[in-house]
């Protein structure tokens, strides 16, 4: 068993190392697809030792010939100094290149350039503009970064019902911020109908991805009776696996509801996280 295994372990890594060589014969012909597709195993070591600096070369080859795809990669390259030093205006200028393009990526990396001020005063309302191209085509980040520029009026008119609209978007897509501030938006009643039942439905999601705040408001959420049967024990667990990865609040809102339960109570709800957490492999997120 062991034999066949290195021996399919050996015609893998030969076959990734036969691409690799075709790969570069075809780059070296000019061959702007090929170029990309060789930068991008240079990039993650596939098939041969990671080179970011070799893998920079065949980008800018690509990105030389218009190939946006290209374009971006080089940008994020310069803009995390990988294989180069790093260089925010350069970095833009790509991302600027990639984003006339349609590349949604491009355009959100743009927009984030523009909002932190990177290579470039910040502005708010470009930024808001590049992470709009993004989220019509989709970008989940660009939604999510865009509704909380809605919602704080920032670089934006102030709007919450464009803003529970986009975190709706982002949230359908999976994202567990954007579920986080959707429920936070349900629960204030703020650009949708105030709905405590709907608040822990999205706590909920984000909460099974490990996210922190929802687990949290979960908890309170199950100690209060908001949307929800009133349950300490089932509070008292979302506050215990929230203050697994450390989380002060969580911590506290623990300590001061276990002192009004029974040492039973607390065990079972103790028993319930640890239980939870072991059909929940993930990192936390904060």
């Amino acid at each position: 068993m062991r034999l066949i295994l290195f021996l399919l372990m050996n015609f893998a890594m030969q076959a990734l190392a036969d691409e690799f060589s075709d790969t570069l014969a075809l780059a070296k012909t000019g061959d702007g697809h090929a170029q990309i597709k060789l930068a991008n195993m240079l990039n993650t070591g596939e098939g041969v030792t990671k080179d970011y600096k070799d893998a920079a070369k065949w980008y800018r080859l690509a990105a030389d010939q218009g190939h946006a795809v290209a374009q971006h990669k080089l940008a994020l390259m310069y803009h995390a100094g990988k294989g180069m030093l790093q260089d925010y205006k350069k970095a833009l200028i790509l991302f600027n290149l990639a984003a006339n393009q349609g590349i949604a990526a491009a355009q959100f990396d743009l927009g984030a350039m523009y909002f932190q001020g990177e290579g470039v005063p910040q502005e708010y309302e470009k930024a808001a503009k590049w992470f709009s191209l993004a989220s019509d085509q989709g970008f989940t980040d660009a939604q999510y970064v865009l509704a909380i520029m809605y919602r704080s009026g920032k670089g934006v008119l102030l709007d919450y019902v464009e803003a529970a609209k986009l975190f709706r978007l982002a949230a359908d897509q999976g994202n567990s911020h954007a579920q986080l501030n959707l429920g936070l938006m349900y629960s204030k009643g703020e650009g949708v109908p105030k709905d405590y039942m709907e608040a822990v439905n999205w706590y909920q999601l984000a909460a099974d991805q490990g996210n922190i705040a929802s687990q949290i408001n979960l908890g309170l959420s199950y100690e209060k009776g908001n949307g929800i049967v009133q349950d300490d024990k089932m509070a008292l667990m979302f506050y215990t696996i929230a203050a697994s990865g450390g989380n002060k609040t969580a911590k506290a809102n623990r300590e001061n509801l276990a002192d009004k339960m029974t040492p039973t109570d607390i065990n079972q709800a103790q028993y319930m996280a640890n239980e939870w957490m072991s059909k929940h492999e993930f990192l936390q997120i904060k």
